[in-house]
């Protein structure tokens, strides 16, 4: 293999100039060059050879919930489902990285279990605005934000002018979960979907947009809407990225790929915030990633233990576990609609290393990490709970039919999934 230390042979490589038969030669944990196909090395058959999938958003829970997941658990689904970095959420576990002390806690308790690489969120909280230089300083990625409840006390939300003296305070990305309060009601009890849904209704998240823009565009720092599930949004996003303003948004494979309309009542494996939308959402979402009003797809990876979904749609936690899943679902939907796996590839890949700015990160080209993904996007498969890399199998896509089987993936050149081999990604990073 020419001194190389793996070459990987596909008539379908996903190249950031577009998809060609071609072969990846991989050296020191780097591609080393792109050659032609006809070069001798491990010929992929029919499968496609795709960058390493980055999942900007993810709730590992360690230290603190790891009984609702960890990382050995969570970035081994991750591996399991092609993606190979992975940028923690600062909440839920306990301590939130709120503090550098408690991104060294975190740290701590994720060494030497990590199947795949990872970076951190900070938080932005009520009181810690001291706090978030030190954190910006030490490799964070950004900060999130809620501007509602969060479901846990110690991550309050931030009011309008919070946000803003946060967005003031460092030259940062900060991210945001916008849903406006004043729209949310909270019932007792909410034992069909359709409740459930009212009581968080679209204008919640268009409201919640609507001041995260003009934050942004007061202050010219650099925002991200996390998760947006609301048709009602998206004309304010597009016109205020055609005005100049720095605000990007993203969805998630729950949104895209699940309606309102089906979800049964008490099955609260789908309860999510903001909660899965009407099919009229669900089409305005695909459009806006057509056009680029979103530019990122993130599973927003949230589990918790099985007794914590117990109850009605008022009471249980509300998140979906999908970091394994996320392609597969994504991509059976996209084919349907006339997508291209060079879509995906740039909304789950791509699009989310340059969210985070992860150098080195979401494309096969000479440089770049040898973190790739060969994928088969015809083979088809039923998703079974019970076999999934998660912590607990809950999931409200248990025995749906996929199309898109992850066959191998690799970290920088290395099979991903048995041994931990990750290692720990910081902001600024540049490569050698």
């Amino acid at each position: 293999m020419s001194g190389h230390d793996l070459v990987l042979r596909s008539r379908r490589v996903f190249l950031p100039e577009g998809e060609r038969a071609a072969a990846v030669a991989v050296s020191g944990g780097r591609i080393a060059a792109v050659l032609p196909y006809e070069s001798e090395g491990t010929d992929l058959g029919d499968l496609a050879l795709l960058p390493g999938l980055v999942d900007t958003h993810v709730h590992v829970n360690e230290p603190g919930r790891t009984e609702w997941e960890g990382f050995a658990s969570a970035t081994r689904a991750a591996a399991a489902g092609g993606v190979t970095t992975i940028v923690d959420m600062p909440l839920n576990s306990l301590p939130p990285t709120v503090t550098v002390a408690a991104l060294e806690a975190k740290r701590k308790a994720a060494s030497g279990q990590c199947h795949v690489d990872v970076g951190f969120w900070g938080g932005a909280i009520p009181g810690n605005l001291g706090d978030l230089a030190g954190l910006h300083a030490e490799g964070v990625f950004g900060f999130k934000s809620f501007l509602i409840d969060s479901g846990v006390p110690e991550f309050p939300p931030l009011d309008a002018a919070g946000l803003e003296a946060a967005f003031r305070a460092v030259d940062a990305l900060f991210i945001v979960h916008a849903e406006d309060p004043v729209h949310v009601s909270s019932p007792e009890r909410a034992p069909t979907f359709a409740e459930f849904v009212s009581s968080r209704p679209p204008v919640a998240e268009a409201s919640a947009v609507a001041t995260v823009i003009e934050i942004a565009r007061r202050t010219g720092a650099r925002a991200h809407v996390l998760h947006l599930a609301a048709a009602d949004a998206l004309p304010l996003l597009a016109a205020a990225r055609a005005e100049g303003v720095r605000i990007t948004a993203e969805t998630c494979p729950h949104y895209l790929t699940l309606l309102a309309e089906d979800v049964p009542d008490a099955a609260t494996e789908y309860k999510c915030c903001p909660p899965i939308r009407e099919k009229a959402h669900q089409d305005a979402l695909w459009q806006a990633l057509r056009d680029g009003v979103i530019t990122c797809v993130v599973s927003d990876h949230s589990p918790c233990t099985p007794d914590l979904k117990a109850g009605d749609f008022a009471t249980a936690w509300g998140g979906i576990a999908s970091v394994q899943l996320g392609l597969p679902l994504v991509w059976t939907e996209a084919r349907a609609r006339g997508f291209t796996l060079e879509d995906v590839v740039r909304w789950m890949a791509s699009g989310t290393a340059g969210l985070a700015r992860i150098p080195g990160k979401g494309r096969i080209e000479a440089g770049a990490d040898a973190d790739l993904v060969a994928f088969a996007p015809d083979e088809e498969f039923t998703v079974d709970g019970a076999s999934l890399h998660h912590r607990h199998p809950v999931t409200p896509h248990h025995g749906r039919r996929l199309t898109g089987v992850v066959h191998t993936t690799w970290l920088r050149g290395v099979p991903a999934g048995d041994v931990p081999r990750g290692r720990f990604l910081t902001r600024g990073e540049q490569l050698a």
